[in-house]
């Protein structure tokens, strides 16, 4: 009987904490929204309220939440598969962070529970939401070149040095996940352990890929045009590295986002070439397909 008073009494503090937690997390995504609504021109401050984001355990330099939205498997409906979706790594890659808005925007009215998604819609706000947008952190560190390697100092720092004449929008870190950012984003990889990563960045316009399995030959207007696996980057960390298919949509312009039909095209082809190629399984059952439809 005293163990059980205990535990109500337990329960009864805890309470009132989580909604005092809750309230807090509410606090932030307000104030995250409001800030990328006063940023961006095509998200709109009560648009990204309406996504229902939420807050992670991560932080960047300046301390800003990374935000998300998960949109879980549904009752009685197996997912294909899991899939992590992020945006802004770039912080002067607007359209890569409004576009996931948009994508979002389609899965709170239309998320059939066909895949688990987890969505990152900027994982670089201090890079973003600065008076001058930039590429790199606050740290003046590039994200996308931070990500482990083997040798380090030959390989992602000494790239920097030679092939971009230490190019400052390029500079790796001083070392591997060195920054908050990077560091949360592989923390969570492990966490989640999604199936495929998506990747948004501009300004080429192509699709290119990093992994295991076919890559997507055209999103949209989109086609796939391999830029290479830079040391440091995410494509050569997940999708070479550990083997995690990792797309990445390049989008044609920094500051101009796509016309409505070709986000809504880019998504569409996305959907179908994840359900084909998602898991092992997956991409056997699609060229099994393929083969029986091929004329004899």
């Amino acid at each position: 009987m005293k163990t059980k008073t205990i535990i109500t009494t337990i329960i009864f503090i805890l309470l009132p904490l989580a909604a005092v937690h809750a309230e807090d997390n509410q606090e932030l995504v307000e104030q995250e929204c409001k800030r990328i609504g006063q940023k961006l021109g095509s998200v709109g401050i009560r648009e990204c309220l309406d996504i229902n984001l939420g807050t992670t355990n991560g932080r960047t330099v300046k301390n800003a939440p990374i935000l998300i939205k998960e949109y879980p498997p549904l009752e009685r409906r197996a997912p294909l598969g899991k899939v992590l979706l992020i945006g802004g790594i770039h912080g002067d890659e607007y359209s890569s962070v409004s576009i996931v808005f948009k994508w979002m925007r389609i899965l709170n009215d239309h998320h059939s529970g066909l895949f688990h998604w987890q969505i990152i819609p900027v994982l670089n706000p201090d890079g973003l939401l600065r008076k001058n947008s930039q590429r790199m952190n606050d740290n003046d560190v590039d994200l996308n070149r931070n990500f482990p390697m083997d040798d380090w100092e030959n390989t992602a720092l000494r790239y920097w040095i030679d092939k971009t004449k230490k190019n400052p929008r390029r500079y790796p870190g001083k070392s591997p996940l060195s920054e908050p950012e990077s560091s949360w984003l592989v923390e969570y990889i492990n966490e989640y352990n999604p199936d495929v990563i998506v990747a948004v960045h501009a300004p080429h316009g192509i699709v290119d890929y990093d992994g295991p399995r076919n890559a997507p030959y055209k999103l949209g207007r989109l086609y796939l045009n391999l830029l290479g696996t830079y040391p440091g980057s995410l494509g050569n960390y997940a999708g070479i590295q550990r083997e995690i298919p990792v797309v990445t949509i390049e989008l044609p312009y920094a500051g101009i986002m796509p016309t409505n039909s070709e986000i809504s095209s880019i998504w569409r082809d996305m959907v179908k070439w994840l359900t084909d190629n998602i898991t092992e399984e997956a991409y056997i059952e699609s060229l099994e397909k393929t083969q029986d439809a091929a004329p004899s």
